[in-house]
């Protein structure tokens, strides 16, 4: 293992050293100004995540490519998970909080008849269902509690199927299950944890279980997640394009990492005895609980020698993706604001260095938001002021290149995987279909990234300010955006990206066009926001078959 960390250390040093160096190379002519220095910088704070793009897509995309069972290859300690008896007693967790019951149930039911099927009859005694309310509107949580009555009297067997709301929320999802592992879990020996968005077929869950009781010092398996099929045009492009980039980055951060990964919180499985014992969570230094959870429950999991496992393999466990590019930012907003909280975890004391490590990691997820747009904003004073002339072209055109090329590393290479793999390719239509998707996904992505860069900053922002943080009522369903609507969340990203091209085409139209894929996306974010929640353009996607996944396909082997 230390052979494989030292690979991935010197891919990150490799690519981040490079390209500040080639940004340094391109700055300097001309004499270094206040403006270019601050341009170096911020290259220099956004570079290390750009090796850690890289340093997980490289070894990800070789092994995809050249073994024959990626998964087992970067856990050679691993049992086939696909055979075997069933030993554990495993409850299957579902967190909710204000859902719609007739989104989140269907899920259940398929999973609950898939374990049936696939147990031949000896699932009851060895799952059972929980269902672990958070809900904290009356009238929602009655009609909850309703839909969850109805649904245990059409089981075959309702006493697997339990409910339990909260009467107090403290902590998040993070104190609801820990809630339910204290006064709930007893007889217990697993939970597999499940959000109100996620579906895992039988085989996934049986492959969960098989992998955790064959290894008795590893604490948690998460399972790779890949995106449900989705009818609206924003989730449907995301998740075609985040598919293609997780399944190389997980493959290759779970070959480096090995019984130090990653922990998402759901559709993993957790060793109930540890976790209670080791995964719980104090209140933050200013008494506010912790939003994001899974990461730091990992790294103290690790710290007390309990191992967590990657499972990098997407087949039978998915998630819904927002519908819409409000509910992404919205989530995003959230996911950053726990995920900074990290700060103050890092010199917790007894943590491994993987686990600090982790924490830093979903750090800079986040973290370097502000500097793309001050590098957006130095750009536009440094060739308006006409610093543009003094650039070499050629230095400035491999920098221009090498920065997406890097940063969608995972992602280019998991297109670059699929195109030449003939297998793989057919299970998404073909060669020419999957080209067709993965361009239009590639521009969807360009214009998302400069809008979703702002809100970012501006969520960092409203942090540093003191705004605190809180678990707001997602939205699942499909809908459309009004027009006023995206205008009053995008005004000041399209106002931003006036005055960058403003400043950029005072000083040179070459700049202009250079920064057009990069920061175009600003100029049109309301009407971006818009058409891709129109369900006209997603009908004429599905129709067309553009962005399709293998599921949309029917394929009957996923939910096996």
């Amino acid at each position: 293992m230390a052979s494989r960390r030292i690979a991935f250390a010197g891919i990150l040093l490799l690519v981040a050293v490079g390209l500040t160096t080639l940004a340094a190379r391109a700055l300097a002519p001309g004499g270094w100004t206040v403006v270019k220095a601050l341009l170096l910088l911020c290259f220099v704070g956004a570079a290390p995540w750009l090796g850690v793009c890289a340093g997980n897509a490289v070894p990800g995309f070789l092994i995809l490519l050249l073994a024959r069972h990626p998964a087992r290859y970067v856990l050679p300690e691993a049992v086939d998970p696909d055979a075997g008896p069933i030993r554990l007693a495993t409850a299957l967790a579902v967190t909710i909080r204000d859902e719609r019951m007739d989104e989140v149930l269907p899920a259940l039911r398929r999973l609950l008849d898939g374990l049936d099927l696939a147990c031949a009859g000896t699932a009851d005694g060895r799952f059972a269902l929980f269902i672990l309310s958070d809900t904290r509107d009356a009238a929602l949580a009655a009609a909850e509690a309703r839909a969850t009555e109805a649904f245990r009297a059409a089981d075959r067997n309702p006493v697997r199927i339990r409910y339990r709301r909260r009467a107090a929320t403290d902590g998040f999802k993070a104190g609801n299950v820990m809630d339910f592992l204290d006064h709930h879990a007893d007889g217990f020996a697993a939970a597999v944890m499940l959000d109100a968005d996620s579906e895992m077929s039988a085989g996934a869950v049986l492959r969960l279980v098989r992998l955790l009781q064959s290894q008795p010092l590893i604490g948690i398996v998460q399972h790779l997640t890949a995106g449900l099929p989705a009818e609206a045009a924003f989730p449907r492009l995301f998740q075609f394009g985040m598919r293609a980039g997780m399944r190389v980055w997980a493959t290759g951060q779970a070959w480096w990492q090995g019984d130090s990964g990653p922990y998402w919180g759901h559709n993993a499985i957790i060793r109930i005895a540890p976790f209670r014992a080791h995964a719980r969570l104090d209140a933050l230094p200013d008494g506010a609980a912790i939003l994001s959870h899974d990461q730091i429950e990992a790294a103290q999991l690790r710290a007390a020698g309990w191992g967590v496992w990657m499972w990098a393999d997407e087949d039978g466990s998915a998630e819904a993706n927002p519908p819409a590019l409000p509910e992404f930012l919205r989530r995003d907003a959230r996911w950053l604001a726990g995920n900074m909280q990290y700060r103050h975890l890092l010199t917790r004391p007894g943590l491994r260095a993987m686990g600090r490590l982790q924490l830093v990691q979903a750090m800079l997820l986040f973290g370097g938001a502000p500097l793309y747009v001050a590098m957006l904003a130095l750009v536009a004073v440094s060739v308006a002021a006409g610093g543009g002339a003094e650039v070499p072209q050629g230095r400035m055109a491999a920098l221009a290149l090498a920065w997406p090329l890097t940063l969608y590393a995972p992602k280019l290479l998991g297109y670059a995987q699929v195109l030449l793999a003939p297998g793989l390719r057919a299970r998404y239509g073909g060669g020419m279909r999957f080209a067709l998707g993965t361009a239009c996904e590639i521009v969807f992505t360009l214009l998302l990234d400069a809008p979703a860069q702002v809100s970012k900053t501006l969520a960092l922002l409203r942090l540093a300010l003191g705004r605190r943080a809180d678990w707001a009522t997602q939205n699942r369903s499909a809908r459309g955006v009004a027009w006023a609507e995206a205008a009053r969340l995008f005004w000041p990203h399209t106002l931003f990206g006036v005055a960058v091209f403003a400043g950029l085409a005072a000083g040179s139209w070459g700049a202009v066009l250079w920064a057009l894929p990069f920061a175009g996306g600003l100029l049109i974010a309301i009407p971006f926001c818009v058409l891709t929640a129109d369900p006209r353009v997603s009908d004429l996607l599905r129709r067309r078959g553009i962005a399709a996944i293998p599921e949309e396909m029917a394929e009957p082997q996923f939910w096996r």
